[in-house]
C-alpha cells in the first residue's frame, strides 16, 4: 500500500509539473498547422542538396510531431517530391523535439536541457540528410499523385477553431495514450529503482549511455513522454549524457519506424538513418559528461517528486492538471467509442453472399489513429464491406465484392500511407 500510494504521489507531481507547458505546446501545435500549412513549405525541401536538408531540419525542430505523426508526413513530403536528405532530415529532427517537449524539457530538466535539445535536434537532422544524399545517390521513386496533391490540409473555417480543433483534438488524440504512458512509466520508475541505482551499478557513464540506446531504438517513447523518464532516471543517478541518449533515441527510433524507413527509402538510406541517430546520441551524451559543468544538471529532490521550478504558482500547475486531464479523458473516450461504432459499421456492412476477402500491405500505420483512420477510409470504397488493419504487421484485411485495388491504393496515398500489394 505504501508503494502505491508513493506512486500516485509521484504521477500526480509529475502531471501538474508538465501540464502547463503541454496546453501550451499543443496550442502552438495549432497554430503552426494552420498558419504553416505542409503543402506551402514542401517546395523548399525539392533539391537534392544541403540548403532543402537545412530546411528540413529548420522545419521539423519545432513541429510538436511525434513518429505516429511524423512518418506519414516524411513520406507525404518525398512523395510530393521532396529529396531523400531532405526527408531523412526532416524525420530525424522532428520527433526528436517540438515546442511542447521543449516547454516540458525546461519544465523538468531546466533551461541548459531546453536549450541543448532542439540543437542537437537540428545538427543531426542536417547530418543524416547530407549522409543521405551523399551515400545514397540511387534515383527517388516515382510515386502516383492523387487530386494533384497528396497532402490535404483543411482551410475552411474560422482561423481559431481550426487552430483550437487541431491542437487540442486532432493532435492530442495522437499523443495523448504515449502522454499517459510515459507519465506512468515515469511514476513506476521513481518508486522501483533505488535512488543510487545508476551510480552504484554503472561506474562508467559511457555504459549506462550505451545501455540506454539498446533499451530505446526498439521502443516507441515520444518526445514530450520522453522527459519525465529522462527526469526520474536522473535523479536515481543516470549521467545527464545518458538522459540525452534517452531524449534523442526513444523518440526518434521505434521497429515501426524503423521497418518503414527501409521500404520506403531503401536499406542504405535506413542504414545512414540509424547510423546518425546511434552515433549522435552517443557522442553528443559524451561531450556533455564531458565538458558541461555538472551544475548545469543538478536534480533537486527535495520535496521527493521531479524538480520544479518557482517561474509558475502552485495553482497554475493543478488547474492546468486538471484541464489537461479532462482532454486527455475525453480524447481516450472518445476513441474507444469510435472504434466501438466501427465495429458496428462493419459488423452492419457484411452482407449474405459470395465475397472476396484480400489481405494487403499498407504501410506507414504505426499507432490505434493510423488504424481507424485507415479502416474508415477503406470502408468509403464502393464494394468493400470489412476492413480490418494490423498497425504491428502493416497488413490490411478487406472484405467485399469487386474490390477495386486501385481505388485501395489511391485512397491509402491519399491518407498518406504508403500501398504495397497483396501479401
Amino acid at each position: 500500500m505504501e508503494y502505491l500510494q508513493e506512486f500516485g504521489k509521484n504521477m500526480i507531481n509529475i502531471f501538474n509539473d508538465m501540464s502547463p507547458y503541454l496546453i501550451l505546446g499543443f496550442l502552438f501545435a495549432g497554430i503552426l498547422h494552420v498558419f504553416f500549412p505542409k503543402d506551402k513549405i514542401n517546395k523548399f525541401l525539392g533539391q537534392r542538396n544541403a540548403s532543402s536538408v537545412i530546411n528540413a531540419s529548420v522545419l521539423g525542430v519545432p513541429l510538436p510531431l511525434c513518429s505516429c505523426g511524423v512518418i506519414p508526413t516524411g513520406i507525404s513530403f518525398y512523395k510530393n517530391g521532396a529529396s531523400k536528405g531532405s526527408s531523412i532530415s526532416f524525420l530525424t529532427s522532428t520527433p526528436q523535439t517540438g515546442f511542447d517537449s521543449i516547454l516540458v524539457t525546461y519544465s523538468m530538466l531546466g533551461l541548459p536541457f531546453a536549450i541543448i535539445r532542439p540543437i542537437i535536434a537540428f545538427i543531426t537532422g542536417i547530418a543524416g540528410g547530407v549522409f543521405t544524399n551523399f551515400f545514397d545517390k540511387e534515383n527517388r521513386k516515382v510515386f502516383e499523385k492523387n487530386d494533384g496533391d497528396l497532402i490535404r490540409n483543411e482551410r475552411k473555417g474560422n482561423v481559431v477553431y481550426r487552430t483550437f480543433k487541431y491542437a487540442f483534438i486532432d493532435f492530442f488524440d495522437d499523443i495523448a495514450k504515449w502522454l499517459v504512458i510515459g507519465i506512468l512509466i515515469a511514476a513506476f520508475i521513481s518508486v522501483v529503482i533505488p535512488d543510487d541505482f545508476f551510480t552504484s551499478t554503472f561506474t562508467n557513464d559511457f555504459a549506462s549511455m550505451f545501455i540506454i540506446l539498446i533499451a530505446s531504438i526498439p521502443v516507441y517513447v515520444c518526445a514530450t513522454a520522453s522527459v519525465p523518464i529522462a527526469a526520474v532516471l536522473m535523479l536515481k543517478g543516470l549521467s545527464p549524457g545518458a538522459a540525452l541518449v534517452l531524449l534523442m533515441a526513444g523518440p526518434a527510433t521505434n521497429a515501426a519506424t524503423i521497418t518503414l524507413v527501409g521500404k520506403t527509402f531503401g536499406r542504405k538510406t535506413l542504414i545512414v538513418y540509424m547510423s546518425t541517430i546511434i552515433i549522435s546520441a552517443l557522442l553528443f551524451g559524451h561531450l556533455i559528461n564531458l565538458f558541461l559543468p555538472e551544475t548545469w544538471f543538478i536534480m533537486s529532490d527535495n520535496a521527493n517528486h521531479i524538480h520544479e521550478h518557482e517561474l509558475l504558482p502552485q495553482w497554475l500547475k493543478t488547474g492546468s492538471g486538471i484541464l489537461l486531464g479532462g482532454l486527455i479523458i475525453n480524447s481516450l473516450v472518445k476513441t474507444y467509442f469510435e472504434k466501438r461504432k466501427l465495429n458496428k459499421l462493419k459488423s452492419e456492412k457484411i452482407n449474405i453472399g459470395i465475397m472476396d476477402q484480400k489481405k494487403l500491405i499498407i504501410n506507414g500505420m504505426t499507432c490505434n489513429h493510423c488504424k481507424i483512420s485507415v479502416e474508415k477510409g477503406l470502408l468509403e470504397i464502393e464494394g468493400i464491406e470489412k476492413v480490418d488493419a494490423d498497425i504491428f504487421n502493416n497488413h490490411v484485411k478487406i472484405t467485399g465484392k469487386d474490390i477495386n485495388l486501385e481505388e485501395v491504393k489511391k485512397v491509402a496515398s491519399r491518407l498518406g500511407y504508403k500501398y504495397e500489394g497483396e501479401v
